[in-house]
């Protein structure tokens, strides 16, 4: 099972230093023409030099030098959304060799230095797959080969494809859904992040996928219905906010959702479920899905209150909309950006200007290098969307 524990103490420790990068960031101003390609392009050439090795290894240096499933597939879609086809083929050329699980095309979520000096999956379920790191890397995979028309990426994209469904995929109620991963389903239950969810990516997936029994499409109706669920179910609290939760639980039997059993699998708003704004904004960019846009208009007016009352988003919320942790992060706003440009571009706009250009200097033509590496990559997923420069080619 995917362990988030060791991630809670580093991230409560960089908070409070994000939030005052907001308040006293050094770049109060542009001293050159500034642009939003400038932006992803040269804050990508410094995110190469700060935290992928040469040979394509994406280092979180702030977590132990741990290298995640999450961070290569990251990686691999900045590369190709910019063009850079020599690093794409140095981190996937590296993710395949490390991080494919033996036995199967998925990928172990978890890999470092381990105790005896050596470096492989690390233990308490590193050898794991996660499914937002296997629907990120097959996705990127196929743009890649729409992009560069090299057929080897199809072929890698197929197998991965295969893996996903046959291992990630579950059925309850006659419904089909994508669980956590390989470990996160038995007779009984289904481990479900509502993050993982990806409906761009599974239209994409039905329309390259050369096995028409894997049905991709059908994933779409019953995960917008569960993401409508519980979002309003109270879950574990009183009342609900109207935020997603972390993590949930499907009962097989009954079909509904609850909250999970395990400590560390929580029903907050907070770094996982802060992607789904940003990834169902997507199905909207791409698609203009009306559930897509639905959605979003119906539940995150925690968010919209938060920012017109304060000026700014906490970095976690619980389920009933208690605040958790008031410090800004730039994964908040990053993601919750995508919220915001499908029902409320005004404020999309001042949350691009005040809260993601303004940790990027015009001078430098990077974000400020002392933010972690989820922050980097979440700030330009966040100011791609806004430029409108995520395709599907």
């Amino acid at each position: 099972m995917r362990q988030y524990l060791g991630y809670t103490a580093i991230i409560i420790g960089i908070i409070i230093f994000i939030s005052v990068l907001y308040i006293n960031n050094g770049y109060n101003g542009v001293t050159r023409p500034f642009s939003n390609y400038t932006l992803l392009t040269s804050s990508w050439e410094k995110y190469k030099r700060q935290f992928i090795n040469g040979d394509g290894r994406v280092i979180d240096y702030g977590n132990n030098s741990l290298t995640t499933s999450e961070g290569q597939s990251y990686a691999l879609l900045r590369a190709v959304w910019v063009d850079d086809k020599q690093a794409f083929d140095q981190i996937w050329k590296w993710t395949r060799e490390n991080l494919k699980r033996p036995g199967d095309y998925l990928f172990g979520w978890r890999w470092g230095k381990k105790p005896d000096g050596s470096f492989g999956f690390l233990s308490g379920g590193g050898n794991n797959s996660a499914s937002d790191a296997d629907t990120d890397i097959a996705l990127a995979l196929i743009l890649a080969d729409r992009r560069w028309h090299v057929t080897t990426y199809d072929r890698d994209a197929q197998n991965i494809l295969g893996d996903i469904w046959g291992k990630e995929v579950a059925t309850v109620s006659g419904n089909f859904y994508v669980t956590a991963g390989n470990w996160a389903q038995n007779d009984k239950e289904v481990v479900i992040n509502p993050s993982y969810f990806a409906p761009y990516a599974w239209r994409i997936f039905a329309q390259t996928d050369k096995k028409p029994e894997h049905r991709w499409n059908d994933l779409i109706g019953p995960a917008y219905g569960l993401l409508e669920e519980v979002s309003r179910d109270p879950l574990d609290k009183s009342v609900s906010a109207g935020l997603p939760p972390d993590w949930i639980v499907v009962d097989r039997t009954t079909g509904k959702p609850r909250a999970p059993d395990i400590p560390s699998l929580t029903t907050n708003y907070s770094f996982d479920a802060m992607r789904i704004p940003w990834r169902i904004a997507l199905d909207w960019e791409w698609n203009h899905e009306p559930q897509a846009l639905s959605y979003l208009q119906n539940n995150f007016g925690r968010l919209l209150s938060d920012f017109n009352h304060n000026g700014k988003l906490a970095t976690s919320y619980a389920h009933d909309g208690t605040v958790l942790n008031g410090h800004e992060s730039p994964a908040m706003y990053a993601t919750a950006i995508g919220y915001f440009l499908a029902v409320h571009p005004l404020l999309a706009k001042r949350i691009y200007d005040e809260k993601i250009v303004r940790l990027y200097s015009n001078d430098t033509n990077s974000f400020n290098s002392e933010l972690p590496y989820y922050d980097q990559n979440w700030l330009w997923f966040g100011a791609a969307l806004y430029a409108k420069a995520l395709d599907h080619y």
